[in-house]
């Protein structure tokens, strides 16, 4: 059985008990994404409103936003709380499972500012 083909639902493998590096793979594959990390970063800080995150996150579009809370909210990491009030109200926060990520974000980002990416040399 090949277990290195993406399924239906995006993932590489049935199960994640293949290796001793499987479940890296298993958390990256439900934090990896262009906005999550962001997302993640700033939700740290507490509950926030769609627009008020997508102002933190600078050039993201609504519909990338959407789509990176909805697998966020799929893998059981974000909360989204939606309020029947005119206009509609969503909040997103970070659910248990979110919040055990606290020491990994931080972690991220301290390397990301001891090592941060530096400009390519012009030829």
């Amino acid at each position: 059985m090949d277990t290195t083909n993406l399924d239906t639902t995006g993932t590489r493998f049935e199960r994640y008990d293949c290796s001793d590096g499987c479940p890296v793979e298993a958390a990256l594959e439900q934090i990896s994404g262009k906005w999550k990390g962001l997302i993640l970063y700033h939700l740290l800080d507490g509950t926030l409103r769609f627009n008020e995150l997508a102002r933190r996150l600078g050039g993201v579009t609504q519909r990338s936003l959407t789509k990176q809370l909805r697998e966020l909210e799929t893998d059981g990491i974000v909360h989204r709380e939606v309020f029947a009030v005119v206009p509609p109200r969503v909040e997103y926060s970070l659910t248990d499972k979110g919040r055990r990520l606290r020491t990994v974000m931080e972690a991220l980002r301290d390397w990301g500012t001891q090592y941060p990416k530096q400009a390519e040399a012009q030829p």
